[in-house]
């Protein structure tokens, strides 16, 4: 088993990704963290809650990350990305459409109502007065330990990470991530479980930069697999120099990939090898059941989308974050080339391209290189792969 924490800017890509870890007999899923990007953050805690409801897993805890890029204190959702990703980040279809009568009554007795299930994710936080101790320790519990001792509700009522004994570094960090839990949770699961655990991140990297600053004793466990940037290919954003995650963040990604921390990079230039089908919405949907009919609609609208967009993926739609999934369990999928990155944090002036992920010129000559950049990649396999899994999730 592989344990994972996975955070995601809920769009349609970072779904099929979440579908794919519950799909994956070998992934232990021990949270899912939502952070800003395709939709905003308090959206994409939304989007978690809800799929996880649809496919029967709602004993994953779900947790708020950080709501806005480092470097600013609000954040808007670019019309770019509601254009791939829909108004809600879903295509535009909700969940709770495909749900039962059953299932509505089971949601509703055990929450009291669905409407609340939003304001109780956002009220999941972490119990941060006397854990973090017994979860360093040798002894390391099991994920429903971990998930028992580290969330509870709080009724609504935000509870700040206390960082009296910390630095003025660590507690900006905590003050960044609003009301912390998702940054704790991470910490919390590296200190618990150290390269024992994966953090998957599909959206901007403002969560991960923040846990370690508010934590920098994680770094050299942190073992974090990125989707974002690109190498040797063209930029998706408007300039086609940067890759939207990336670019979202370029600070916060920066301190990531200089931190120290192990971090492989699944970007553009092998995300647009791997493409989804109409065929593969068809074989879902062909399932006959209300999940495979969620996932059929949703990607729909992505494919869409993207054959709008750039003639190239007529052939079909790229699986940026599912590849990032599937690589945190399987690394044999890609060719990684062994490098010290560094993402570029102004433009002009001797300073490159804002937003650029390129090799860090002043660790050129270390030996020991901390990033992992995918070049190639098994795409028949993945993408095989992906679309059975999926498949047999919607059957189950």
């Amino acid at each position: 088993m592989t344990r994972l924490v996975l955070d995601v800017d809920t769009g349609i890509d970072d779904t099929l990704a979440l579908c794919y870890l519950l799909a994956s007999p070998e992934a232990e899923l021990m949270g899912v963290v939502g952070t800003y990007g395709n939709v905003t953050a308090r959206d994409s805690v939304r989007n978690n809650h809800a799929v996880l409801r649809l496919f029967g897993r709602e004993d994953i805890p779900v947790m708020l990350g950080c709501e806005a890029p480092s470097w600013s204190d609000l954040f808007e959702v670019d019309e770019g990305c509601a254009r791939f990703h829909g108004s809600n980040g879903l295509g535009n279809v909700d969940p709770k459409d495909y749900l039962t009568d059953d299932d509505v009554a089971a949601v509703g007795a055990s929450r009291g109502n669905t409407d609340a299930t939003h304001d109780a994710a956002l009220a999941d936080t972490i119990d941060v007065t006397d854990a973090g101790d017994d979860l360093a320790s040798s002894a390391r519990p099991s994920v429903a330990a971990f998930r028992t001792r580290l969330t509870k509700s709080v009724g609504g009522e935000r509870v700040d990470v206390e960082t009296t004994a910390e630095s003025a570094a660590l507690a900006d960090a905590a003050a960044a991530s609003r009301e912390g839990a998702g940054v704790r949770f991470i910490v919390d699961a590296v200190r618990a479980y150290g390269r024992d655990v994966t953090i998957v991140a599909t959206g901007p990297l403002t969560d991960v930069d923040a846990a370690i600053r508010f934590a920098p004793d994680i770094v050299p466990n942190l073992r974090l697999v990125i989707m974002g940037g690109s190498l040797t290919q063209e930029g998706n954003c408007y300039d086609l120099i940067c890759e939207t995650n990336i670019f979202q963040d370029p600070e916060a990604a920066n301190r990531v990939f200089r931190s120290g921390a192990d971090v492989t990079m699944i970007g553009l230039d092998v995300t647009h090898q791997c493409l989804m089908t109409r065929a593969d919405a068809d074989l879902w949907r062909a399932t006959g059941t209300r999940r495979g009919a969620f996932l059929a609609d949703m990607v729909r609208f992505y494919i869409n989308a993207n054959e709008a967009s750039d003639p190239i993926f007529l052939a079909g739609s790229p699986l940026h974050d599912p590849l990032a999934a599937a690589v945190a369990l399987d690394r044999a999928l890609v060719g990684l080339f062994d490098v010290n990155m560094m993402t570029e944090t102004a433009t002009g002036n001797g300073h490159g391209f804002r937003g650029r992920t390129i090799g860090d010129p002043t660790r050129l000559r270390e030996s020991r290189k901390t990033s992992h950049v995918a070049l190639t990649v098994d795409a028949p396999c993945f993408t095989a792969r992906f679309r059975d899994r999926l498949a047999g999730l919607c059957a189950a």
